[in-house]
């Protein structure tokens, strides 16, 4: 999988992820489905694999519906397709069994699989799973990438490093693990495109032509990476290979879909051939980023009430001696008191 500089994200970042287990129950129990699937156990540490296909589809099945009701009928079919057993609801129930003997311990009353008259339904309760994480830092850093590309390359850098290959690896070819493969790929190849975008809003063409050529070659019919991949040879004065790139994707897409690239790779191609300004590299930044530029002002303000403060407390002072002054004053007067 094409990743640029993904390493794993430290531990108690700044986007507020948990990332530790806690010692209670299954606080800090994570259920990841970006990968082989497996569960992080909250209290031990440890990660725990279910054994065999069946298990690990009935698992991810589970956890893609946390808190919906499944049918034996739409789990049968997960686990089975169009070839079920004879006993199918007595084989579904000992697999559920076995699934829960796997899980770690609930603690708190916590109960992770409930037998209900139409199927079973999964509750989460305080665990989470590498999906949600995973959504949660795309989500940000695509929010972050107009104001502040680089920390928005940050963001989706530790998206993309939850993934530890292919989504719901091995977990059979079920409609449930199926479709929620290809959902979360889409998801991943996009946040990718994300990714390359902040870079290149952070003047980094050089280091990521090499990824992008990659990308193109595992995605010939996804024409955002050609788009990506021609700026950024553009931006490192290889207008020659900017224009070979959308050649290559234009034959490609004539082979395999018999048509020719969309507007915003031809629009790309025509911004190269005229050497539109817009197309230049962003300058280096005089300034701090975003966030740093924030917290400076956010430390100049406080610096401001502070001093504030100071005078209000001094003007309390003064007005306490003036106080005095005229209280003395005034019992010197005839009649005072």
């Amino acid at each position: 999988m094409t990743v640029l500089d993904l390493g794993r994200a430290p531990a108690g970042g700044r986007d507020g992820e948990r990332t530790e287990g806690t010692s209670e129950g299954t606080a800090g129990t994570e259920f990841r489905l970006l990968g082989p699937v497996e569960i992080r156990d909250g209290l031990t540490g440890r990660d725990i694999v279910p054994p065999g296909s069946k298990q690990r589809a009935l698992l991810s099945a589970f956890v893609i519906h946390a808190g919906q009701l499944l049918s034996v009928d739409r789990l049968t079919e997960e686990l089975w397709g169009d070839r079920p057993p004879s006993n199918a609801a007595n084989a579904l129930q000992a697999h559920v069994a076995r699934l829960r003997r796997l899980l770690p311990a609930p603690g708190g009353g916590h109960e992770w699989i409930s037998t209900l008259p139409a199927g079973y339904l999964l509750t989460l309760g305080p665990a989470t799973t590498d999906v949600q994480r995973f959504h949660r830092l795309s989500a940000k850093g695509r929010a972050a990438l107009a104001s502040d590309p680089g920390y928005a390359a940050e963001l989706l850098r530790r998206a993309l490093s939850l993934w530890r290959g292919p989504a719901l690896q091995d977990s059979g070819k079920g409609p449930i693990c199926t479709t929620e493969a290809d959902r979360l790929e889409e998801n991943r190849l996009t946040t990718l495109e994300t990714l390359y975008e902040a870079s290149l809003r952070c003047a980094q063409h050089g280091e990521i032509t090499g990824e992008l050529e990659k990308l193109t070659a595992d995605h010939p019919l996804r024409e955002r990476f050609y788009d990506l991949l021609m700026l950024a040879l553009y931006r490192g004065g290889r207008q020659a290979e900017a224009l070979g790139v959308y050649e290559r994707a234009r034959r490609r897409l004539m082979d395999a879909l018999g048509i020719e690239p969309g507007p915003a790779l031809r629009g790309r191609m025509e911004a190269i051939l005229n050497h539109a300004p817009h197309l230049s590299a962003p300058a280096p930044h005089s300034h701090a980023p975003a966030r740093a530029v924030a917290l400076t002002e956010a430390l100049a303000l406080g610096g401001e009430i502070a001093r504030l403060r100071r005078r209000i407390d001094e003007l309390g002072l003064e007005q306490e001696a003036l106080v005095r002054r005229f209280d003395a004053m005034i019992a010197r007067l005839p009649g005072g008191t």
